[in-house]
């Protein structure tokens, strides 16, 4: 595990690296716009989706930079969905990677359309020449970032996790939900590392089935850890799901088998990267990161 947590580490330091180049430098009017785009997105994370792109990419040889723009792009989405879950009018969340959430750090009005401006920065990203040389492959990230953010992927699960609060869904139904609103992004992650490889159906339906499970066993582990966590350990608040009556795999299956689905998914989400052999030994160490972690 301290070989992944390295990697993982040196992943985030070269996605961060990237982001500072790609996020506008505060000047103008709007800079206080500029400045809560970049809070939102340099103030610290684990940076696992960016760690799947590459680590994809990386399985079909994709020149690092390009992959890291790629990287980038869905950090962004993931950095916007982030600001904008914490608005009171969604999970209403005063901190976020353990300091205040973006609309407790500048207001309301600026977190939101500092998310809107991260999600179209995502876009313009995957939208230039030096994200891949191929503008078909181009048009077909922009597509796939498209579906896995809104409103059948991201954004529709949002839609149903409001709708559920103060309800029991059936665990399919959790399931469904979550593979929306967290396991799209993860599975973007992977399918957007095959797309800028080239990558033939068999990896890529290998891949995809690896990150499906993944994210299911991803959420699983979140709703342990708000129910369990401590904020010192998660950097947010504990409890909020429970307190605002949501439907969540814990409160579903309880603690005892949550965790044991968690870890037969991380299992069965390895099983699909025989294919690689020993090149996706950091995507099965990913896995099990998931399941086990405290943060």
């Amino acid at each position: 595990m301290q070989e992944f947590e390295q990697a993982l580490h040196l992943s985030a330091t070269a996605v961060v690296q990237k982001l500072d180049q790609l996020l506008p430098v505060p000047q103008d009017a709007e800079s206080r716009l500029h400045e809560a785009m970049r809070y939102a997105v340099l103030g610290g994370g684990k940076r696992l989706r960016p760690f799947l792109v590459l680590n994809s990419a990386a399985l079909f040889a994709v020149n690092t930079d390009c992959a890291l723009r790629v990287a980038a792009a869905i950090e962004c989405i993931h950095c916007y969905s982030l600001v904008h879950d914490d608005l009171p009018c969604m999970d209403d969340d005063d901190m976020r990677r353990g300091r205040p959430s973006t609309h407790k750090q500048f207001d309301e009005a600026t977190a939101v359309l500092a998310g809107d401006a991260l999600l179209t920065l995502a876009f313009d990203i995957l939208s230039r020449p030096e994200t891949h040389e191929d503008p078909h492959v181009r048009c077909e990230l922009v597509a796939m970032f498209a579906e896995a953010a809104g409103a059948r992927g991201m954004v529709g699960g949002q839609m149903i996790d409001l709708l559920a609060e103060n309800q029991n869904l059936p665990v399919g139904a959790i399931a469904r939900m979550q593979q929306m609103k967290t396991g799209a992004l993860i599975s973007l992650a992977c399918d957007a590392g095959a797309a800028l490889g080239r990558a033939s159906p068999p990896h890529r339906q290998a891949l995809h089935a690896y990150a499906f499970d993944l994210g299911l066993a991803f959420q699983i582990a979140d709703d342990l850890l708000d129910s369990q966590g401590d904020a010192s350990q998660i950097g947010k608040t504990p409890g909020k799901d429970q307190a605002a009556g949501k439907s969540t795999f814990v409160a579903s299956m309880g603690p005892d088998r949550a965790r044991t689905q968690a870890q037969f998914l991380s299992d069965q989400a390895v099983k699909h990267l025989d294919l690689f052999d020993k090149k996706a030994d950091l995507l099965r160490q990913a896995a099990s990161y998931i399941v086990n972690r405290q943060a």
